[in-house]
């Protein structure tokens, strides 16, 4: 599917071909949280490296968060969030250890997305009090990340487009 984004102020313009565009899962760790405004939820599509085109590219900046995990010492994240300068907006992450992929955050698609007929509340274990998980029917929890990946719940919803693996 072809997506097209963009920033808020319009600095930044982007398109990608996806072949998992739904956007299925809200992250509630703190790093999506602080960079992408509560739920975050940056890693919710998966395109095709190859397929990116962007223009404005001198107005983006790329922060690679600095992970604190208990009981380890403190590392710098090799994916890099890219963002505008201008306006701040989240666009995309890209992480070189998967480097065919790119995650463009479904906040900064402008072409229609899908709905997704499940959403995957993940990191509930780093959820602030004061956000209202959803829950019930067509809301699956996780404490942590789920086991099942980005193409597989694609795949088992057949809402997946790229190659079979």
């Amino acid at each position: 599917m072809h997506l097209e984004g963009s920033c808020h102020c319009g600095a930044v313009r982007f398109d990608v071909e996806a072949m998992s565009p739904v956007p299925f899962m809200h992250c509630h760790c703190s790093i999506c949280r602080k960079t992408a405004g509560s739920g975050g939820y940056a890693i919710n599509l998966g395109a095709d490296m190859r397929t990116l085109k962007v223009r404005g590219r001198k107005h983006l900046g790329v922060y690679h968060a600095v992970l604190r995990e208990e009981g380890q010492r403190s590392r710098r994240s090799p994916a890099g969030r890219h963002f505008c300068l201008k306006c701040g907006s989240a666009l995309w992450l890209w992480d070189p250890r998967w480097p065919d992929l790119v995650h463009p955050q479904a906040s900064a698609i402008d072409t229609p997305l899908p709905k997704p007929p499940e959403v995957v509340e993940a990191a509930l274990q780093w959820v602030p009090d004061w956000v209202d998980v959803p829950k019930g029917k067509g809301h699956r929890h996780s404490d942590t990340w789920p086991s099942e990946s980005l193409e597989e719940w694609h795949q088992r919803h057949g809402l997946w487009s790229g190659p079979a693996r």
